[in-house]
C-alpha cells in the first residue's frame, strides 16, 4: 500500500427528498427567503428556490426535493436543525445497523393489476451497495415518479457489485394456470417469492460461498405462508409492515416494478395500445376492448382472469366471496 497516496473523499449524496407538512413547508419558504435563495418556477410546486450548489424544491404533494453538491451541508445545517427539529441524515448506521449486514430483501409487483404479470424479486446486497444506492437516491417503487426512473434505477441496482438480483414470474396464460391450482392469490405469492428467495441464494453460494443468513419481507399475510415453501437451510425470513424503509427491500420493489413494466410493455405492444395499471374504470374498458378484439378465450393472454373487472369484460358475474365468519379458519391457516 503507497501511504503517500491520499485516501479518496466519500462521495458526496447530492440528492434528498422527504416529505413535509404544511407548517414546516411555511417556515422553510420564509427561511430561503430571508436568506436571499433565488426562487424560480417549477411545475407542480409550492415553491422552488436555488443557490449556488442546491436547489431546494416543496412540491403541492408534500414532497420536498434537495438537490445538488451542498445537499447534504444543507440537510444537516438547516433542514434538520433549523426546520424539522429532528436529526437523521447520515445516522442510519446507527439507528438501522441491519441495513449494512448483508442480507435479501423481497417484494413484488402487479399484485393488484389485471393486466400483466405478478413478480416477485429477491434483491442480495451489503451495506457498501446500501451506502451506493443512498446517495443515487434510492427510493421505495411506489415513489418513484415515472416507469422510465424505475427502470433506470433498476439497471443501477442489478449493476452494482456483488449484487444478487433474482426474480419469479409467469406469463399470463401460465399465471392464470397456477391460480386455478393455488386457488389463493397470496399462497401463490408465497411460492413465487420462495423461488425467487432460492434462486437468489443459490447464485450467492455460488458466487461468494458466503451464506446469506436472513432476509425481509414486507408482511402481506399473517399466515407463515412462505416460510412453509422454502427449501433452504440456515436461513431465518423476518417479516414486517413498510419493510420498504429497508433499503435492500426498496431494491427488490425496485427491481419487481421495473420487469413488471417489461412485461406490460410487451402486452401493451401486442393489444396495439399502452394497457393501463390497475383494475379501474379505464382499464375495464381495455378488458372489454380485448375481448372484441381477440374474443374472450384469449383475454387471458393478457389479464388475470380471477379479477372482477375480467369476469366484468366478458359480461359475466364474479363468483361471490364466501361470507366471513369469525372464529372460522381461513384456507390459509388449514
Amino acid at each position: 500500500m503507497d501511504f503517500r497516496k491520499k485516501p479518496e473523499e466519500p462521495k458526496k449524496q447530492t440528492l434528498y427528498t422527504r416529505k413535509i407538512d404544511d407548517s414546516q413547508a411555511d417556515k422553510l419558504d420564509d427561511w430561503l427567503d430571508k436568506h436571499l435563495f433565488a426562487p424560480y418556477e417549477v411545475q407542480y410546486a409550492r415553491f422552488a428556490y436555488k443557490s449556488r450548489d442546491v436547489n431546494v424544491v416543496f412540491y403541492n404533494s408534500g414532497k420536498l426535493v434537495v438537490q445538488g453538491k451542498g445537499t447534504e451541508d444543507f440537510v444537516q445545517f438547516v433542514l434538520e436543525p433549523e426546520i424539522i427539529g429532528v436529526f437523521e441524515f447520515g445516522y442510519d448506521d446507527v439507528t438501522h445497523p441491519e441495513w449494512y449486514e448483508p442480507h435479501a430483501g423481497i417484494d413484488e409487483s402487479g399484485k393488484g393489476d389485471l393486466f400483466g404479470p405478478l413478480v416477485s424479486a429477491c434483491v442480495i446486497a451489503d451495506g457498501d451497495a446500501v451506502r451506493e444506492w443512498t446517495k443515487n437516491g434510492l427510493k421505495e417503487s411506489k415513489k418513484v415518479s415515472s416507469d422510465n426512473a424505475a427502470i433506470k434505477m433498476a439497471k443501477m441496482i442489478t449493476k452494482t457489485p456483488n449484487v444478487i438480483a433474482k426474480v419469479s414470474y409467469a406469463n399470463m396464460e401460465k399465471y392464470n394456470e397456477l391460480y386455478l391450482k393455488f386457488g389463493n392469490l397470496n399462497k401463490m405469492l408465497a411460492w413465487m417469492h420462495a423461488r425467487a428467495i432460492e434462486n437468489a441464494l443459490a447464485e450467492q453460494d455460488k458466487l461468494s460461498g458466503r451464506h446469506v443468513e436472513w432476509g425481509m419481507l414486507d408482511q402481506f399475510t399473517k399466515q407463515p405462508l412462505v416460510q412453509r415453501q422454502l427449501r433452504v437451510k440456515n436461513f431465518t425470513l423476518k417479516l414486517q409492515t413498510k419493510a420498504e424503509s429497508d433499503p435492500v427491500v426498496a431494491a427488490a420493489s425496485i427491481v419487481a416494478r421495473a420487469t413488471y413494466i417489461y412485461a406490460l410493455r410487451k402486452l401493451s405492444k401486442e393489444f396495439g395500445e399502452p394497457l393501463l395499471k390497475g383494475a379501474g374504470a379505464k382499464v375495464k374498458e381495455q378488458a372489454e376492448n380485448i375481448v372484441k378484439k381477440f374474443g374472450g378465450e384469449n383475454l387471458g393472454k393478457f389479464a388475470k382472469l380471477h379479477f372482477k373487472t375480467a369476469f366484468e369484460a366478458e359480461g359475466k358475474e364474479a363468483p361471490k366471496r364466501a361470507p366471513f365468519v369469525r372464529g372460522k379458519k381461513s384456507p390459509e391457516e388449514k
